[in-house]
């Protein structure tokens, strides 16, 4: 079973590449929660576990992180631009 990592980062407009955003700028979204993650992992058919007090190693402010479970059929890209979607869905 394979275990993927979210972190706020990755989604997050306000960060750079450098930074850690690893989603394209249209896609991403200011400021994801990890709650808006893990509920838009669960629309895209995954289950999600929230870990709130951990820190994406290039932040110093805990934001926490979302593991995805059972997402063996597709890649981690894939994943996080479906998510990136459905948290801009959730916004709006």
């Amino acid at each position: 079973m394979v275990e993927n990592v979210i972190w706020p980062a990755y989604l997050d407009a306000n960060c750079t590449r450098n930074e850690g955003r690893r989603v394209a700028e249209d896609l991403a979204v200011e400021e994801p929660t990890v709650d808006e993650i893990a509920s838009a992992v669960q629309q895209v058919g995954y289950d999600a576990v929230i870990e709130r007090s951990k820190t994406y190693p290039r932040e110093y402010e805990p934001r926490g992180r979302v593991v995805v479970k059972g997402a063996d059929d597709a890649s981690k890209s894939d994943l996080l631009e479906a998510v990136a979607a459905y948290v801009t869905a959730i916004r709006e």
